[in-house]
């Protein structure tokens, strides 16, 4: 193998490789990473450049991360190996509010993709969504009229946004909505990118009900942008995970929420 790990299949391949290690260790050192491909660290800071560029993974004083910050969502892979478990006992709570006749939203969470699985023999039933993940699990389902959201593909997260699509929401009168975010904490629900936040804010005005789907991991966390106060919410679900201060904090805003059990 060549010092620049041409051996491996060049630049491209050690890049695939470096994001699926990241992606499955959540952080690494720029050293450890040198070692393991046995390239040089000036190598390595060049693919840690490229693959943040893509939005990939986040660069820190020594090392990068694919795990998010109050600033920094992660991407849709990392989100999909992440808090499975948490994750389908939330989506199996949110099915039981789901009726055949409904018109349902569902954002580009992957905590709703969860539950966009588990839509099985509900008929008839709409399934309205931007996340082109749910989009392509949906379209082969010939019981679930499906309606697929356009606007801006954007790659990190692997959805339509943009102005056009919330347009499209905004033309739109659902029964349900289900949406989930990055944080949660003192009464609001909050997210790190502005152009996420508008859509999900115009989901939630489509909505006769709206149920907030978040992970343990969430709450008691901020990020910069407020997506809504949690009283636009009429239920959230958390996993059981969920400690006693953040179930404080969600009974002290007088928060509705249902505990889902893994």
């Amino acid at each position: 193998m060549t010092r620049d790990g041409s051996g491996r299949g060049g630049p491209e391949r050690r890049r695939r490789d470096i994001t699926d290690h990241v992606l499955s260790e959540g952080s690494v050192t720029a050293a450890d990473l040198a070692a393991r491909f046995g390239v040089s660290l000036m190598t390595i800071h060049r693919d840690l450049d490229e693959l943040e560029r893509q939005g990939i993974v986040r660069k820190y004083r020594g090392g990068v991360t694919a795990q998010p910050s109050g600033v920094f969502e992660s991407n849709v892979a990392y989100r999909l190996k992440s808090m499975r478990t948490a994750k389908e006992a939330i989506a199996a709570r949110a099915l039981e509010l789901v009726e055949p006749g409904m018109a349902i939203m569902l954002d580009d969470s992957t905590t709703a993709l969860a539950l966009a699985r588990r839509l099985t023999g509900i008929t008839p039933l709409t399934v309205i969504t931007n996340f082109l993940e749910a989009i392509n699990l949906l379209a082969v389902r010939p019981d679930i009229r499906l309606m697929a959201l356009g606007g801006d593909y954007d790659p990190l997260h692997n959805s339509f946004l943009g102005v056009s699509c919330a347009d499209a929401i905004e033309s739109l009168n659902v029964d349900l909505c289900f949406v989930s975010t990055s944080a949660v904490s003192g009464g609001f629900a909050y997210h790190q990118e502005q152009h996420i936040v508008s859509v999900k804010r115009a989901m939630l005005g489509a909505a006769a009900r709206n149920v907030l789907l978040v992970d343990h991991s969430k709450l008691g966390r901020v990020a910069l942008h407020r997506v809504a106060p949690l009283s636009s919410f009429d239920r959230l679900i958390v996993d059981d995970a969920a400690d006693g201060e953040s179930l404080r904090d969600l009974d002290e805003h007088k928060v509705p929420y249902e505990i889902a059990a893994t």
